[in-house]
């Protein structure tokens, strides 16, 4: 069967007010062709669907095993309806975002914040991954978009967007205080213990490159899970630590903190957010995703 989805409509509206007239009123038409419309799906259907009387219409049986469908669906139309609605007008709806503890220190938080406070109603998932696995949550669409750090390989149909240029720095705390009154080459620096985050980050490989092409090989003392893992670690004297000048905000010799000045200076790298290019994103996403752009262009 190929029946008009407006007669189902009419249908709906009128099995669920009883009544051809409410009917017509609610759908802004008129009597006759409310009553011409439910003919029209009585005859395709080859069954009654109501009874008329004087107090209104009731439905047969067939027009109740017919309602109980049709009332599921438009239902759910209906919440679809005013669910996208919510979402135009971001009323409502959820962000998906894959991040690291650099990005959301050094990028996210202020616009996050501003997000929240323009947007209260949308909510916000924040993913705490490394770069190698925010690029699979968003290969896998757990993600609608991810914010991290180079190096990154990337499949084609994700594309990668420079947000910030970061600086990092090798710091000590106080058993090595000393160190911080002279300039350290790179072989008198590995002769220190190393704490850095783990080998299956990008942040492990990144600095493994840096030691070879400086004709050594990095072997950390202390692999850390998280980046924010690293300075209290170099605080307790545990060993040298690598972190972006971000991070040090607040932080001195007086809080046990100290920085190193190396005579090669540790390579620059990038904070990107990366977005799929075959998947649009919903318009909360896409609002979020236009804030970052913007407030690092800014």
């Amino acid at each position: 069967m190929n029946i008009s989805y407006d007669y189902y409509r009419i249908f709906y509206y009128v099995a669920k007010y009883k009544s051809f007239t409410q009917a017509a009123a609610v759908l802004l038409n008129n009597q006759p062709n409310i009553t011409r419309s439910i003919k029209n799906l009585e005859s395709e259907l080859g069954c009654t669907l109501f009874i008329r009387s004087n107090r209104g219409v009731t439905l047969t049986p067939e027009g109740q095993k017919l309602y109980t469908h049709i009332a599921l669906a438009f239902e759910h139309i209906e919440r679809a309806e005013r669910e996208l609605s919510s979402d135009r007008f971001l009323q409502g709806g959820m962000v998906s975002i894959g991040a690291s503890e650099v990005s959301l220190r050094c990028v996210l938080l202020p616009v996050l914040k501003r997000f929240r406070q323009i947007y209260p109603d949308v909510r916000i998932r924040v993913s705490n991954h490394s770069t190698p696995q925010a690029v699979a949550a968003l290969k896998d669409g757990l993600v609608d978009f991810a914010v991290v750090t180079t190096p990154v390989e990337l499949p084609h149909f994700i594309k990668k967007t420079t947000l910030k240029t970061i600086q990092e720095v090798a710091v000590c705390g106080s058993s090595y205080a000393s160190l911080a009154q002279k300039r350290l080459s790179m072989a008198e620096l590995a002769q220190y213990p190393f704490i850095c985050l783990g080998k299956q980050t990008k942040t492990y490989e990144f600095y493994t490159r840096w030691f070879s092409r400086n004709g050594l090989v990095l072997t950390p003392d202390i692999e850390a899970a998280t980046a924010d893992q690293i300075l209290p670690l170099v605080k307790t004297d545990l060993g040298i630590g690598f972190v972006p000048e971000d991070f040090l905000q607040g932080e001195s010799e007086a809080t046990g903190l100290y920085r190193l000045t190396l005579t090669k200076k540790i390579p620059l790298r990038e904070i990107c957010l990366i977005s799929r290019t075959d998947t649009p994103l919903s318009i909360a996403a896409k609002e979020l995703e236009d804030m970052i752009l913007n407030h690092q262009s800014s």
